[in-house]
């Protein structure tokens, strides 16, 4: 069926290369999310150019309080201060969330649950419309169970534009890489988006393999990369640099016993092995001799290489110019430090992509830096712990949804609500034209 909505510019000439992720609005990452500054770190970034939000319903409260945080100010309220606040406009920032992955264990990718949960997010949201919609972590349904979520996020995009563009998200790049290639091959169109997370890091660089190999050729024939642009998706994302908190300075306590690991929400379910938690201790450590926190080092080695990745296979977005392709990461903090940081660094490897004639001294020195670092101490500290992956699903996982739940929609109020909605202005339309 054709779409009756606006045509659609290709992804790459949307997205902007810097994503706020907010993953970690959510108990999975901080104690207390609702104590989080969200309202501010949100409204900072908006200030500081970072104009695209990436949320989840998986993410605990993040959905509604990205919402809270966008609606104070597309809505602002007049204050003393500022008696005529201007609001935000919708149309100025992008809003990117996801469907299907409902708690740890559970998803429906039935087109029931999927119109259901995209629905609820715009509720959530204070939107219309979403950007971009992922079918959540699809390596945990099945192949057939990934087609029918995507045909329902399409026919969302043309029966009821609510959707603008249509992605897959997961860990296992091969997966990743095989449902992309389905989904072209069943329906004859491309995916818009894929969303990898936690495979190009200064600790496993597989998505990004052999691309960054001294010795790469610039083919890179059956690599991740190469797989993904062949079967025509158009822009892939870089997602947890910091492999979930894995490559910080805390890190994350070996033992997930309560009262060793109090202080750290991510001991309870991070997927990572004892061992490979101590290997990363250990760049900890090396980074703190050379008086740099690991978390810079890891986000400017990922930023700035998945940037050139991104460009040289040409499954970037359009930068400051549209002549100026870049790799596009999501990035998540959880206070306006970690934000104001991240942004410093992308600005850094910006400077270095668009005028690399005339960077900075600091600015050359900061990238040289940072690669010997990691190519000549990080790398070879990981020994065979470099480029490991955890595996996802992890053993026996088996899906909880309940048999008899899947493929209905919770009756909350959501779905009629909307359908009331579209009813109302149908018949308004229906008048206006009339008269």
């Amino acid at each position: 069926m054709e779409s009756s909505f606006p045509p659609r510019p290709p992804l790459h000439s949307v997205l902007p290369p810097l994503i706020l992720g907010t993953a970690t609005f959510n108990t999975q990452y901080v104690t207390d999310p609702l104590s989080m500054p969200y309202r501010d770190i949100v409204a900072r970034a908006i200030d500081l150019g970072v104009n695209c939000f990436d949320t989840s319903p998986y993410y605990g409260p993040s959905e509604i309080l990205l919402g809270s945080a966008l609606d104070a100010l597309m809505n602002p309220q007049p204050t003393d201060a500022t008696p005529s606040p201007v609001p935000l406009d919708r149309s100025s920032f992008k809003i990117v969330t996801k469907a299907g992955r409902i708690v740890m264990d559970e998803f429906d990718y039935s087109p029931a649950y999927i119109r259901y949960s995209v629905l609820r997010s715009l509720q959530r949201l204070h939107t219309s419309y979403v950007d971009l919609v992922y079918c959540h972590d699809v390596e945990f349904v099945s192949p057939a169970e990934t087609l029918a979520a995507v045909r329902e996020l399409r026919r969302l995009r043309d029966e009821e534009g609510v959707v603008r563009y249509v992605g897959i998200s997961g860990f296992p790049v091969d997966v990743l890489c095989s449902l992309a290639e389905m989904v072209l091959s069943e329906t004859g169109e491309p995916l818009d988006a894929v969303l990898s997370y936690g495979h190009f890091t200064i600790q496993n660089r597989a998505l990004g393999l052999p691309w960054i190999a001294p010795d790469f050729d610039g083919r890179g024939a059956g690599s991740p990369l190469a797989r993904l642009k062949a079967a025509g998706v158009g822009v892939v994302l870089n997602a947890s640099i910091l492999g979930m908190g894995l490559l910080t300075s805390r890190g994350i306590p070996v033992d997930p016993e309560p009262e060793l690991a109090k202080d750290s929400p991510l001991a309870k379910w991070h997927p990572s092995p004892p061992e490979l938690r101590l290997a990363c201790k250990k760049l900890a450590a090396l980074a703190a001799a050379e008086d740099e926190r690991l978390e810079s080092v890891a986000i400017r080695w990922a930023l700035e290489r998945w940037a050139r990745v991104g460009a040289a296979a040409d499954i970037g977005v359009c930068a400051s110019t549209q002549s100026l392709k870049v790799g596009a990461t999501v990035c998540g903090v959880s206070s306006i430090a970690e934000l104001q940081e991240t942004v410093a660094e992308w600005r850094g490897v910006m400077a270095l992509l668009e005028t690399p004639a005339v960077a900075e001294e600091a600015t050359l020195a900061r990238r040289d830096k940072v690669l010997a670092m990691v190519e000549g101490k990080f790398w070879p500290a990981l020994g065979p712990w470099l480029d490991y992956v955890w595996a996802s699903p992890g053993a026996g996982f088996v899906n909880t949804r309940r048999e008899e739940d899947r493929g209905t929609a919770p009756d909350d109020g959501t779905v009629a609500a909307y359908d009331v909605l579209i009813k109302v202005v149908e018949n308004s339309l229906q008048e206006d034209e009339a008269r």
